[in-house]
């Protein structure tokens, strides 16, 4: 009895050892095992997808066999890890066991997404829809609604997204990428703000981010930044009004069709500079680091008027004489190839992009320190037509 007990669970032994060997065999043949793609491929693993139903998935698309080794082989060896959604790249001679390093060290095929500085809001909601492997939640949304389901209920959204180069992957929706932008910005302005020269004439950051906007649309040149921030603070500080064009543009919206008037410098709104003293209610533009420090750190001086030369610089005047001189050698004899701001960056894909400052025109004195209001006289005349 005993001996026919011995044998009997010899027997089971040297079958359990069978079928460990050939279990082992198969997970190791279904690992080493080459997927069948002919060339390079992307996998999409959606967000609450599992390794099992991928593993199924592969196999009735005849990417991969033996799918039941592999899930056995993760249930044992890889139960904890977890499964990244997003997509995988697959190329010819890759194994499943590469594939699962992949799996294991969440490495999905990454997109960027690149906001320019000086892009106003309505540009970066057209920039994200064109994304098609953002997952789009705020088509149809109002910008106010946009902000809401942000968590910034009754923000204004102009100027509050830092323009950067963001990446993502499929299946990411379009408010997550804005909610990186928001913190990014709010981060960026609050590092500024503590390293703010001492007589920066704001009393909160948000006044400081205004003025940058300014600063961003005026120039694309950096070295410019500080010195164009300060001709605005000293005009603020003498009581003259800022009449930078960016602004009246703005509050033009979409009637702005790309020649600013007379008419358009005598309409009253809340952004037009030529008739409201200081600054505009919000910003009017994303703006980059540089042009935030340089708006809390304005370049100390004297001149209060800037024109632009025609190759993206210009020339900084102390009094209204030199500006006037300024304007008739820079301004009212243009070259052919004359420019406000440097020519426009090109974009990835080939599309031009707006450069900074691409809509900004010189500052234009309306009146010296202490005279009322007026409508300034015209320096580009074939820009601003009389109406």
């Amino acid at each position: 009895m005993i001996r026919k007990f011995l044998l009997l669970l010899q027997t089971g032994l040297v079958l359990a050892g069978l079928l460990l060997g050939v279990s082992a065999w198969k997970i190791h043949s279904a690992l080493e095992q080459t997927l069948d793609v002919t060339q390079e491929q992307l996998l999409d693993v959606p967000a609450g997808a599992t390794p099992t139903g991928t593993f199924n998935r592969m196999e009735a698309e005849g990417t991969l066999h033996d799918a039941f080794w592999l899930r056995l082989y993760w249930r044992f060896n890889l139960s904890g890890v977890q499964l990244h959604s997003g997509e995988y790249r697959l190329t010819p001679g890759m194994t499943v066991r590469t594939l699962f390093g992949l799996w294991q060290r969440g490495e999905v095929v990454q997109y960027s997404l690149t906001l320019v500085e000086g892009w106003n809001f309505h540009q970066v909601r057209n920039a994200l829809a064109k994304q098609e492997k953002l997952q789009q939640t705020l088509a149809g949304l109002s910008d106010s609604e946009v902000m809401t389901r942000l968590g910034h209920k009754d923000v204004f959204p102009e100027g509050r997204f830092f323009p950067d180069t963001y990446r993502f992957v499929r299946g990411m929706t379009d408010a997550e990428l804005l909610e990186k932008a928001y913190d990014r910005l709010q981060n960026v302005l609050a590092q500024e703000w503590e390293k703010r020269s001492a007589d920066a004439p704001y009393t909160e950051p948000y006044q400081a981010l205004i003025m940058a906007s300014l600063v961003e649309k005026e120039t694309g040149v950096p070295q410019e930044r500080g010195q164009i921030a300060g001709v605005f603070v000293r005009r603020m500080q003498l009581g003259m009004l800022l009449q930078t064009d960016p602004t009246v543009i703005y509050g033009l919206g979409e009637r702005y069709t790309g020649k600013l008037t007379r008419a358009h410098l005598r309409e009253a709104n809340p952004y037009n500079t030529y008739l409201n003293v200081g600054l505009p209610p919000t910003p009017i533009a994303m703006v980059g680091r540089e042009a935030i420090h340089a708006a809390l750190n304005p370049v100390e001086g004297k001149s209060l008027y800037f024109v632009a030369r025609g190759d993206g610089s210009h020339v900084f005047s102390d009094d209204l004489d030199s500006h006037n001189n300024a304007v008739r050698e820079f301004q009212l004899k243009r070259r052919a190839d004359y420019r406000s701001s440097p020519a426009p960056a090109q974009a990835p894909g080939g599309a031009a992009s707006p450069a900074p400052g691409a809509e900004a025109k010189p500052v234009v004195p309306a009146q010296e320190p202490g005279e009322p209001a007026q409508v300034p006289p015209v320096s580009e005349p074939e820009t601003k037509d009389a109406q």
